[in-house]
C-alpha cells in the first residue's frame, strides 16, 4: 500500500477544522430552515418488528398454518449475523468511525480482528475509497458493515438536490464496485440533515445514522481523553462516534473495546443493533 502520510494528515486537519465548527450546535438544532428532526432509537425499530411478527403469528395461528416457520424466520431476523445475539435481551452497542478508509485503517481492522468485533464504517470517497480500495474490501470481507459519509464531505443542507444524489450516489457505486453489496446506511456530514435530504435517502434506499455517544476526536489526538469520553457517554443501544483519520483515535479503541466488554456490552453493527428491524429509507437512527 502506497505511503500517503502527508495527504492524510492534510485530510484529517481540513475536517478536524470543519467538525471544530460544527460541535457548538447540537444535532437536534444542526438543520436547514425549520424542520424538527424526528429519530428513531434501536428499541423502537426492534419492538415494531417484533410487535410485526406477532400479529403475523397470531394471525397464521387463525389461519391454521404453521407456527413453527413463524419461529424460525424470527430467530433468523433477531440473530441480525452475530449468532444468537438478542439485542433486546443483551446490552448491545455499536461501534462505528466515520470519514475513512485512511492509513490508520489496517491498523483499526486488526484490533477489530483480534478482539472481534464487528464495526460500521461510514467511509468518505475522495482521497479515501478511491485511495484504499484494498481497505474498503477488506471491511467487507471481515463481517463490518460498510455504508456512506458522501463524496466529498460536502453539508448535505447546503447543497443542491442535484448535488446531494451526486453526493450521495458516487460512494453507492464505488462501495457495491468493491463488495459487490449496495450501502443501505449512511451518515450525513456533521449530522446535518432535513426533509430534502430524507426525500433523496429515501429515493436512493438509504437510511441515515447519527449517534448518542461522541468523544470528539476531531479536537484532541489525546487517546486517553478519547476514551474517557466515550465511556463516560456509553449506555445500552448506544452508537458511538469516532474517527480513524485522527492519530489518537485508533489507539484508543482496544482500551474502548475491553472496558465496554468488563461492563457487559456487547459489540453489534448497526443493522444488528435494529434487529429483528430493519432501517428504512428516508429514516433517522440514533
Amino acid at each position: 500500500m502506497p505511503s500517503l502520510t502527508r495527504k492524510t494528515t492534510k485530510t484529517g486537519t481540513r475536517l478536524r477544522v470543519l467538525a471544530t465548527f460544527a460541535a457548538a450546535a447540537s444535532l437536534t438544532l444542526a438543520l436547514s430552515g425549520c424542520t424538527k428532526l424526528e429519530t428513531h432509537s434501536p428499541s423502537s425499530v426492534r419492538n415494531a418488528a417484533d410487535a410485526q411478527a406477532a400479529d403475523g403469528k397470531a394471525d397464521g395461528k387463525a389461519d391454521g398454518k404453521a407456527d413453527g416457520k413463524a419461529d424460525a424466520s424470527g430467530t433468523q431476523a433477531r440473530a441480525g449475523g452475530l449468532g444468537t445475539v438478542d439485542c433486546a435481551h443483551t446490552k448491545c452497542i455499536a461501534l462505528t468511525f466515520d470519514a475513512g478508509p485512511s492509513e490508520n485503517s489496517a491498523r483499526l481492522l486488526d484490533i477489530l480482528k483480534e478482539k472481534q468485533v464487528p464495526a460500521t464504517f461510514f467511509l468518505l470517497g475522495k482521497r479515501h475509497i478511491d485511495t484504499y480500495p484494498e481497505l474498503v474490501r477488506r471491511m467487507a470481507d471481515e463481517g463490518h458493515e460498510v455504508a456512506s459519509h458522501t463524496w466529498t464531505h460536502k453539508i448535505l443542507t447546503d447543497a443542491e438536490p442535484d448535488e446531494i444524489r451526486e453526493e450521495l450516489e458516487r460512494p453507492n457505486k464505488e462501495i457495491e464496485r468493491l463488495t459487490g453489496e449496495r450501502p443501505t446506511l449512511m451518515r450525513p456530514p456533521q449530522g446535518r440533515t432535513d426533509d430534502t435530504v430524507h426525500d433523496i435517502s429515501r429515493e436512493l434506499g438509504l437510511a441515515e445514522v447519527l449517534w448518542t455517544v461522541t468523544a470528539k476526536d476531531y479536537k484532541t489526538n489525546d487517546s486517553d481523553l478519547i476514551t474517557e469520553r466515550v465511556l463516560d457517554q456509553s449506555s445500552r443501544d448506544g452508537i458511538i462516534l469516532l474517527h480513524d483519520i485522527y492519530d489518537g483515535t485508533v489507539p484508543a479503541v482496544p482500551g474502548i473495546i475491553d472496558a465496554l466488554k468488563k461492563r457487559g456490552y456487547v459489540f453489534v453493527t448497526v443493522p444488528q443493533l435494529l434487529a429483528p428491524g430493519k432501517a428504512e429509507p428516508g429514516k433517522v437512527y440514533r
